[in-house]
């Protein structure tokens, strides 16, 4: 599906509303692939997926802690983590960093920023959005 965002409002609408619908992955966590070029909304999308968890922090890119964890109180997830793979070289960095022991666990939601940087790492039932750039605050979003 792909969906034209105008603002950073409408961004923050839609993630709010992508997120509500996502269905657990059983026995596994539930990951969510963003892509998009430097500036195109993927740490806004991030933001607002995790205010409309409820978490209350300011939530950064973590291009250089690599991974930001947000305990929530929503019934579906028990933890937000926030990846940036940015600054990873392969699926191994991540893996180094317990990857495969986070991904194991069902109560979490994976929100990983360039995963093609990781791309042996992430599962098969990712959930992928793309972000491309637009005039102004465009965005045209695609997801499935």
């Amino acid at each position: 599906m792909q969906i034209r965002i105008h603002d950073g409002a409408h961004m923050n609408r839609f993630a709010a509303d992508y997120v509500s619908h996502l269905v657990a992955s059983m026995g596994s966590s539930t990951v969510v692939a963003l892509s998009g070029d430097l500036g195109a909304g993927k740490t806004t999308f991030a933001q607002a997926v995790a205010k409309s968890l409820g978490v209350e922090e300011t939530v950064n890119s973590p291009t250089f802690v690599i991974q930001k964890v947000y305990a929530l109180s929503d019934q579906q997830w028990g933890r937000l983590i926030h990846i940036d793979a940015y600054r990873l070289k392969s699926a191994d960095e991540l893996r180094a960093l317990g990857w495969d022991e986070m991904v194991g666990n069902q109560a979490d939601l994976i929100l990983i920023e360039w995963p093609e940087h990781v791309e042996g790492a992430i599962p098969e039932d990712v959930h992928h959005v793309s972000i491309e750039l637009g005039d102004g605050e465009e965005r045209t979003i695609t997801y499935g």
